[in-house]
């Protein structure tokens, strides 16, 4: 069902950069074909790609080594080239694990043992939330709007300073999320008084309309409601965003997602998912009451869950994604209209990146696509049954089995045959591999082609590898 195009307001692309951060060549690229698509800003997430100097240089990254100032500086001049405004996102409350990893700093969790939530009684902590602010706007001259995060602030109340506060009667959980948030955004009002301040919304969707008026926050923040899934609850969300403007907090924006939130492992998205997300968040746009309006979108590109997760989808393969979820906002639907445009722009034949015809690479229209290519066509090879499944075989579940390997009780004529398919295997995995992380690292650094290989491929070699040596080792005490 078509409806409406995404009203009058911005259309931000999430860059997450604590993961698989693009080299600055190919981050130039990707800004371009942002805005090409039809982005109108850039939600960056630097985490610790950040340079940060002096006593917060700790948090800097080592593998991959951080951006330099001047990389940052002309990101964002080349993003302006392009009519596109940047948001940096710093998390200031909870997500914080590249901060709160940090041995000098592991006094200012929550809990010990969660990484990623402030302790909202310090003085230190917010000092330092503070100076990472400072370092971050200060690299951003001209900045309009920053995003605070405040999401999933996990754990929070548990903490023993937390327990004090709450034990003094009528104090909530929800008011001690509160306060410190409000610390937090009447600070940077303080520092900059030009700056919007978004903050996602998950923290407060619980909390009623009195508690929100009464926070502090009404005049201050810019709550982002988020949703990624296709099944998106429209009658609810309205109802939330009606709550939250009826509350004061009326200036509103949504963030859906093109690819990270499928499965925190998820190797290459699906687009069809992506854009009934964004199906959904037209959906709502369309149903909501007048006076209620939304400043914006943000298509949120997860590169990781979280800090300390593993890798999800690399963005060259969910370029397609992104294209058709754009136009899906622009055109109100994905309409035969709106993929032939999207596979026009990107030289290619369907909006599922599983469907790309294998083009000559001076023929791609899209940077990155001949990594898409390759990463589709390997992940195919590790997910078919043959390979996936190798141990459950009728030959070795029958004929080499644990119980045999064990007592060496094989039969070689049978066992030698496992082996050789199991060596050609890994052979043409070898091969897939070695030509993907020839091509990832012209886009990547080294480290995140070594992750990546490691997360995807080694689990499923090692199996394979070894059967081969276990093979060897039977056959040499069977057969002269």
């Amino acid at each position: 069902m078509k409806c409406p195009p995404w009203p009058e307001g911005q259309k931000l692309v999430h860059l997450d950069l604590k993961g698989a951060p693009p080299r600055v060549d190919y981050l130039h690229k990707l800004i371009e074909l942002f805005s090409e698509l039809g982005a109108e800003g850039l939600l960056v997430e630097y985490e610790d790609m950040f340079p940060y100097e002096g006593e917060l240089q700790l948090l800097q990254g080592t593998a991959p080594p951080t951006y330099s100032r001047q990389e940052i500086l002309s990101l964002q001049e080349f993003a302006r080239s392009k009519s596109m405004e940047v948001v940096p996102l710093v998390q200031t409350f909870g997500h914080m694990e590249f901060v709160l990893k940090h041995r000098p700093l592991w006094g200012l969790r929550e809990l010990p043992h969660c990484v990623g939530t402030l302790n909202p009684h310090r003085e230190e902590g917010l000092k330092l939330v503070m100076e990472m602010l400072r370092q971050v706007v200060e690299l951003h001259p001209g900045v309009n709007t920053l995003h605070i995060g405040a999401d999933e602030v996990y754990m929070l109340g548990e903490g023993e300073e937390s327990k004090l506060w709450l034990a003094s009667p009528g104090r909530t959980v929800e008011q001690l999320f509160l306060s410190h948030v409000t610390k937090v955004a009447k600070a940077i009002k303080e520092a900059w008084p030009h700056l919007s301040i978004i903050m996602w919304d998950d923290m407060m969707r619980g909390m009623n309309q009195d508690t929100l008026k009464e926070s502090g926050l009404v005049g201050l923040v810019q709550p982002m409601l988020w949703d990624y899934t296709p099944d998106l609850d429209v009658d609810s969300t309205v109802s939330l965003l009606e709550k939250y403007h009826t509350a004061g907090l009326s200036q509103l924006w949504a963030a859906s997602s093109f690819k990270g939130s499928t499965c925190v492992h998820t190797c290459v998205p699906g687009t069809m998912r992506h854009v009934e997300n964004h199906e959904q968040w037209l959906k709502v746009a369309a149903a909501l009451p007048a006076g209620v309006h939304l400043r914006g979108i943000a298509l949120t590109g997860w590169q990781r869950y979280d800090h300390l997760s593993v890798l999800c989808e690399l963005m060259p393969v969910a370029l397609p994604s992104l294209g058709a979820c754009l136009q899906t906002l622009v055109q109100g639907q994905l309409s035969a209209e709106a993929q032939i445009r999207v596979c026009e722009r990107l030289g290619v034949s369907s909006v599922e990146v599983t469907d790309l015809d294998r083009t000559p690479e001076e023929d791609s229209l899209f940077p990155g696509r001949r990594l898409a290519e390759l990463i589709v066509d390997l992940n195919h090879l590790l997910n078919s049954d043959d390979i996936r499944f190798f141990e459950n075989s009728m030959a070795v579940r029958g004929w080499f089995s644990p119980y045999q390997r064990q007592r060496r009780a094989v039969t070689p004529l049978i066992t030698m045959t496992i082996h050789s398919q199991a060596s050609a295997y890994l052979t043409t995995l070898q091969q897939k591999v070695e030509v993907v992380k020839e091509e990832m690292v012209r886009l990547y650094p080294e480290c995140t082609a070594q992750e990546w290989i490691e997360e995807h491929v080694s689990p499923v070699m090692a199996p394979l590898q070894r059967i081969t040596e276990d093979v060897l080792a039977c056959v040499k005490e069977m057969v002269p």
